[in-house]
């Protein structure tokens, strides 16, 4: 009885102090301009000053609201900045902590897009850094799926799942019949129903063959690249479905980007490598190469519109469900569903991965060197549990291909 009055005091003294609009979005515009290192980083940063030091919150409703944020698409550290803010100021509050969070990382992305395309780069000594680069992103992305991987798989339902999605993915089946279906199945292994996930799983691969027989046409590569000209609603629409289906960290939300991005002639896949490098480096949660791509698809005002999709979920899920976020932790049969869904991204990022190596592995000018930037990038990330280890390795990985791609890139 006496932990339980303890831990409701705790909770009532764990009050946001008194801040003016203004104050709060300067003071979550300051996380923004110091949000390096990801998301683990972007989370031990608001918990040491907002729960430890000012006492916004009790740590135990923190640790609460991380799971459902964890269990919620998007990214965390910008959903726990919406939800804090509107703990101080309400619902505008929220907002302007989360546009506060971001914006650095935004206006920076921004600036870098444009600088992209003012520099000619080919045949360059900053081309050939840039193609040290983009081995070193596919080192960061194998990485995060292990990292992503190590907690979502936690059985061999999951493992099948994951496999059979990845598997799928690149045999041309679309994600939007994949996903659904791992959640649907995994969802019913859970209650027991075998029989019943194996009719689910049956009706998707008869769904998926049924697609290809009758649909060959629908392929998702096009012949040539045409930067500048999707529609604003497209890059909206893109953005809002990879925000959606952003499971355990942004780099769920890379097949989903590149699908539309390299898939409908937006760009190519090593300008799609170049924009998560970018990303890598800025103070920023890594989803916001979401607006590197609008930029390239549809200049400024796509930037915008793909950003605005992309962290649409992550404000709504917290400005329109506020007082019952923590609700969703109780719903065991939802958390199956995510569980198997999340399990099905897995493989989708491991099949992309793949690709997106095979891809790389054609554009650098010397094999070996690129597998030497790769497992060494690799390496360091295994080995150093830093931070700013994103940012060193793809500053070193630049380095390495200005030096050793020179002449050749």
């Amino acid at each position: 009885m006496s932990t339980t009055i303890a831990a409701a005091a705790s909770e009532r003294e764990a009050i946001p102090p008194s801040l003016s609009h203004a104050q709060l979005f300067v003071r979550f515009l300051k996380f923004g301009l110091l949000a390096w290192g990801g998301p683990v980083a972007q989370i031990a940063m608001l918990r040491r000053e907002l729960v430890d030091e000012e006492r916004w919150i009790s740590s135990a409703r923190f640790n609460k609201l991380l799971a459902v944020m964890q269990v919620l698409p998007g990214p965390e550290a910008h959903e726990l900045c919406v939800h804090l803010g509107m703990r101080a100021r309400g619902r505008i509050g929220g907002l302007l902590a989360g546009l506060g969070f971001m914006l650095p990382g935004f206006l920076l992305m921004l600036a870098l897009s444009w600088l992209y395309f003012r520099i000619d780069i080919a045949g360059t000594a900053l081309g050939a850094a840039f193609l040290g680069v983009q081995a070193a992103v596919i080192a960061l992305i194998a990485r995060a799926v292990h990292r992503i991987g190590e907690h979502i798989l936690i059985d061999r339902w999951l493992w099948a799942i994951a496999i059979v999605c990845g598997l799928a993915s690149f045999a041309g089946v679309a994600f939007w019949i994949t996903l659904p279906a791992a959640g649907a199945v995994y969802a019913l292994l859970v209650l027991k129903r075998r029989w019943s996930a194996f009719l689910a799983a049956a009706g998707a691969i008869a769904l998926a063959a049924g697609l290809a027989f009758w649909a060959p046409q629908a392929a998702t590569q096009v012949a040539a690249v045409v930067q500048g000209e999707a529609s604003v609603l497209l890059l909206f629409v893109s953005g809002l479905k990879a925000g959606l289906l952003t499971f355990g960290g942004a780099y769920t939300a890379i097949p989903f980007i590149r699908n539309d991005a390299v898939g409908r002639g937006w760009m190519t896949d090593g300008q799609f490598l170049d924009g998560l490098a970018l990303s890598g480096v800025l103070p920023a949660p890594l989803i916001i190469f979401a607006t590197f791509v609008g930029y390239v698809g549809g200049g400024p005002l796509g930037a915008v519109a793909m950003t605005a999709g992309v962290f649409l979920p992550a404000f709504a899920f917290s400005l329109i469900f506020y007082d019952r976020l923590e609700a969703v932790l109780e719903i065991k049969q939802l958390h199956a569903f995510l569980d198997g869904v999340a399990a099905a991204v897995v493989g989708l990022i491991a099949a992309t991965t793949v690709d997106l190596g095979r891809v790389t592995a054609e554009r650098v000018p010397s094999l070996g060197v690129g597998v030497l930037i790769f497992a060494a990038a690799l390496a360091f990330l295994y080995a150093w549990k830093n931070k700013l280890n994103v940012v060193v390795v793809i500053v070193g990985a630049g380095a390495a291909g200005w030096l050793l791609f020179r002449g050749g890139g």
